[in-house]
């Protein structure tokens, strides 16, 4: 992922854009990035997690959105996350002719040594301001690591992570669970990764 030419774009020209362009740019107080193309342990992890999750939102309480669905963080942050659910009405926003989704109830980014920075960094904390937002995922490619933070009835977030195969990453905010043996089935770590079969089990801790 990179930024464009330094300079302050305003909304609407990120917005006039994006309606021309053939590949999706994510946009954070006046800087545009380009969205790289991802590798295939990236695409694989993506594809399993709607595959995973589609299956348990059948009931028609929540539905799911794919990468190509841009959500608006704030009057001056839009972005592509991985995967997006929304429990409840799906609101949307029409500007430039372009859609919008407005309410995500949970946002899945699989991490990337390209992105990792900026999903843990800038984007994070604009997550986490988002009103809707009950749920934020972050997963691993790299070796099997899922991280999730829940907010919490006083507002704060419940950090959990996950990271051995035979363990489910509990999915509190649409009663859902990511086995990892399912996210990372098709995905071959490093020989010299640690054995995840070693890795130490869940834990939680308050992050207010």
């Amino acid at each position: 992922m990179t930024a464009l030419p330094r300079r302050q774009w305003t909304v609407e020209e990120y917005l006039a854009a994006e309606r021309g362009s053939e590949i999706k740019h994510e946009f954070l107080e006046g800087d545009i990035y380009d969205m790289a193309g991802a590798s295939r342990a990236h695409n694989a992890i993506v594809f399993d997690t709607i595959v995973a999750l589609g299956g348990q939102l059948r009931d028609g309480r929540c539905s799911a959105f794919a990468s190509d669905q841009r959500v608006r963080l704030n009057a001056r942050a839009y972005v592509y996350p991985d995967l997006s659910v929304v429990c409840g009405e799906a609101l949307f926003s029409i500007e430039a002719g372009l859609e919008t989704l407005l309410n995500p109830t949970l946002i899945v980014e699989v991490l990337s040594p390209t992105t990792e920075q900026y999903d843990r960094g800038e984007k994070f904390l604009r997550y986490l301001q988002m009103e809707s937002l009950r749920e934020y995922v972050m997963i691993a490619q790299d070796a099997p690591r899922v991280e999730v933070y829940t907010r919490q009835a006083d507002g704060t977030w419940l950090y959990a992570i996950t990271q051995r195969l035979d363990q489910t990453a509990a999915l509190r905010s649409i009663d859902a669970a990511l086995p990892l043996a399912d996210l990372y089935r098709r995905v071959t770590f490093e020989a010299d990764a640690p054995d995840a079969a070693n890795a130490p089990g869940d834990s939680d801790m308050s992050n207010g």
